[in-house]
């Protein structure tokens, strides 16, 4: 369901309460669980529910839903985390047990196997936070007479440090997981730009003749005082083309949930960040991102493109966006960021067009590139030569500490990445 529909009623377990409910202390977890899982859930909302609870009283479980619902929910997307934990925390032991075979991955699951909905997961780890499972017998145990072999590894990367250069292709689902966190934490800020458009200033360095002008005429054409002004600034807008195609889709995943995170970021500097995705066909996901809650956004961007693992038509896609977004978006000096690995089946001088038209629309084109994490790339492909001579920075996008690098790029107006040895070598 999307946000802001209306929940399944039917999935909620029937609340079947003891003699001693102990009302308070439930709803002040479960307003613990809401407060891990994201929700503004603090000592007053946890008051205002427990008189709300106490006046509604126990009719049927849709009153009690909805009134809890009325109390913790502010925004339309955090909707679908409060149903999610609602269902977890009240009286559904089976979709708990279910819940912590998805964050177990050696552990079988005792439902059904399927995909968890957005949130899902999100409302397990608050409700299981702190909490060891017990391992099956057999696991874990040790002979005691084995020898034990002690290793130094004093010198070793942390798993934080491996974790941030392993490509993102090798990960297992536990690392996909710690590294989906680690992006949340990540921030890609970018210099304003100056307009020319000014504003009065006192401490301004260029003359404001006609507002001096102005305050004389109110004195009797006598200046008293030279006004000053200066230039505004403004944010530029962030524009992020993901090619979402078989060879890339390891990749995607994560930049687009690194993008969500740039969209949502407060205080970034960007006036606004527009996505697309791209394989066969181009689809415009940027409505998706501005969804607060990650899980919900990307299962919706995934709905909305329907070409994710197909083919890859660069020059085509491309050209769709050159003809029906580029004036929407591109204005005011727009930064383009282009993640693909340049294996195109189109036309090469068809490609080498519609790139020359984009980067001459963007105030800087910046493409991150998987295949450059092998020491012996070489521009060999037709879409990577034809792409090339058109961008600003060329620079790998593998891991997470290619991603962090972006941020330098950004902050360096002169940064070309590996465009220039490559340049070179065609």
């Amino acid at each position: 369901a999307q946000a802001g529909s209306k929940p399944d009623m039917e999935g909620l377990p029937d609340l079947d309460l003891p003699e001693n409910p102990k009302l308070t202390a439930n709803i002040t977890h479960f307003a613990r669980a809401l407060r891990k899982s994201g929700l503004k859930a603090g000592p007053g909302k946890v008051l205002e529910a427990t008189r709300a609870v106490a006046a509604v009283g126990f009719t049927s479980k849709t009153d009690f839903y909805w009134t809890l619902h009325a109390v913790f929910v502010s925004r339309p997307e955090e909707r679908r985390v409060f149903h999610q934990v609602f269902r977890l925390y009240w009286r559904d032991p089976r979709y708990l047990e279910h819940m912590m075979s998805l964050m177990l991955p050696a552990v079988r699951g005792v439902q059904e196997d399927r995909a968890a909905k957005p949130a899902e997961k999100r409302a397990a780890e608050s409700l299981l936070d702190g909490i060891e499972p017990e391992r099956p017998e057999g696991q874990g145990e040790e002979e005691t007479d084995e020898t034990q072999i002690e290793v130094d590894a004093s010198l070793t990367m942390s798993a934080e440090e491996r974790l941030r250069t392993l490509d993102f292709e090798q990960m297992s689902t536990s690392e996909v997981a710690e590294a989906k966190r680690l992006l949340a934490r990540l921030t890609l800020p970018v210099k304003p730009l100056q307009s020319r458009r000014t504003k009065a200033a006192l401490d301004g360095r260029l003359p404001d003749w006609r507002r001096t002008m102005r305050d004389a005429m109110r004195q009797g054409g006598e200046i008293r005082d030279l006004a000053k002004k200066e230039r505004r600034i403004r944010w530029p807008n962030l524009v992020v083309l993901c090619d979402i195609s078989g060879s890339m889709s390891s990749y995607s995943r994560m930049v687009l949930h690194f993008l969500h995170t740039v969209a949502n970021q407060k205080g970034a500097g960007w006036a606004k960040v527009h996505g697309f995705t791209f394989g066969t066909r181009l689809t415009n996901i940027t409505r998706h991102l501005a969804t607060r809650d990650v899980d919900a956004a990307l299962a919706a961007a995934g709905a909305e493109a329907q070409d994710w693992e197909g083919g890859t038509r660069i020059g085509e896609s491309l050209h769709a966006f050159n003809r029906d977004w580029s004036r929407r978006v591109m204005g005011q000096g727009a930064v383009v960021l282009i993640i693909t690995d340049g294996l195109d089946r189109d036309d090469p001088d068809r490609l080498a067009k519609e790139m020359e038209r984009l980067h001459l629309s963007a105030k800087r084109v910046i493409w991150l590139n998987p295949l450059l994490r092998w020491e012996g790339f070489a521009p060999k492909a037709a879409g990577i030569r034809a792409m090339l001579p058109h961008v600003d920075t060329f620079r790998a996008g593998h891991n997470i500490a290619s991603l962090e690098a972006l941020a330098q790029a950004l902050s360096h107006p002169d940064d070309a990445g590996e465009k220039a040895r490559l340049m070179a070598a065609l």
